[in-house]
């Protein structure tokens, strides 16, 4: 299969993706189907917009692979050689990890499809790929993983999954922005100025894709 009938490609390169090859530079996408040239034209994909990439021809190699870096997104075939994708993919959803998987479909796999959607894929990419579609669900995807753990001493804890483009201090930030404190306030705690805490927050908001504070509350609060 060669890329140009594996994808379908559409549009110039916008503003947009020269935003989110920034943010996407720490991110890693692993690729798993047993088709060679499959696996290099959705490396070449998801290079464009930034992200590193991985992937494995079979089964044992990518979780080997996996064992020493967890991925931040998972792209697996619902056939990938003698394998069920099915199977595969309770298997890595077995794991806890919280990554998310997409699963690539033939047209009349509809059946597999809906039932990869039950078993908690992502979504369920038909072939030949819409690359922009694609690459849309995968940012919607990323832009929501954002998770509020079991409240505790008054607070609840903000858990961004597998996001290593925010920092220590900006996930503080975001957990006090969560918990209702103004700048001043977060600031106090954290030891730092009002204008300090106003940077990190800018920081946070862009790199979830925020457009102001009211935004970002309803990214972390419906994730």
């Amino acid at each position: 299969m060669s890329s140009r009938s594996f994808c379908h490609w559409e549009g110039n390169v916008s503003d947009e993706v020269y935003y989110h090859s920034f943010l996407n530079r720490d991110r890693l996408v692993h690729i798993l189907d047993s088709d060679p040239s499959t696996c290099e034209a959705l490396s070449i994909l998801f290079r464009l917009e930034g992200f590193q990439t991985a992937f494995s021809l079979d089964t044992s190699t990518f979780f080997t692979g996996i064992e020493r870096r967890r991925p931040d997104v998972v792209v697996l075939n619902l056939r990938v050689g003698a394998d069920d994708g099915l199977q595969l993919l309770k298997r890595i959803k077995s794991l806890r990890t919280g990554v998310p998987v997409f699963m690539l479909a033939e047209e009349n796999q509809v059946d597999q499809a809906v039932r990869a959607m039950k078993a908690g894929a992502s979504d369920v990419i038909t072939m030949p790929i819409d690359t922009e579609r694609f690459i849309r669900s995968v940012r919607d995807v990323l832009r929501r993983d954002v998770h509020l753990g079991a409240a505790t001493g008054g607070y609840r804890p903000v858990e961004v999954r597998g996001f290593s483009q925010l920092t220590p201090r900006e996930r503080e930030v975001l957990q006090l922005i969560t918990n209702g404190q103004s700048n001043k306030e977060a600031g106090r705690e954290l030891g730092i100025s009002p204008r300090t805490i106003e940077v990190h927050r800018a920081r946070v908001m862009e790199k979830l894709g925020a457009r102001n504070t009211a935004d970002l509350l309803r990214i972390v609060l419906t994730s």
